[in-house]
């Protein structure tokens, strides 16, 4: 095979290799990195909480997509209000803000305006 003919499978190949590398995000990240969404609660989990972790409530925002919105268990470290978990139930619709953390997760704390809480 020529070079000249192997460029489209080259090229063909790193299009693929860049899409593969590329996640699609529902919902929208601001300039700052602070990330909101709406959605209904599938989980809470707040036994990381015992060994000094981040619990982990997963809310459901639609079209099959699944927030882990993690919780810190060092409030006092946040400029985040501490969020009532004993307030929320599996079901319930809320919203969440947070820093844009690994994945499809929001983490509540660095910011005042962070928030998880019932949707209006």
């Amino acid at each position: 095979m020529s070079r000249t003919a192997c460029r489209p499978l080259i090229a063909s190949s790193l299009l693929l290799a860049l899409a593969a590398c590329t996640s699609v995000q529902d919902a929208p990240v601001t300039s700052a990195g602070e990330r909101v969404v709406e959605g209904t609660i599938v989980s809470i989990d707040t036994q990381p909480w015992t060994y000094d972790g981040n619990a982990i409530v997963v809310v459901d925002t639609g079209a099959q997509r699944q927030v882990s919105v993690e919780l810190p268990a060092r409030w006092n470290l946040c400029a985040a209000a501490p969020v009532n978990v004993d307030a929320l139930s599996v079901g319930m619709r809320v919203v969440a803000a947070g820093d844009a953390g690994e994945g499809d997760s929001i983490v509540v704390c660095q910011q005042s305006s962070h928030r998880l809480a019932p949707a209006p």
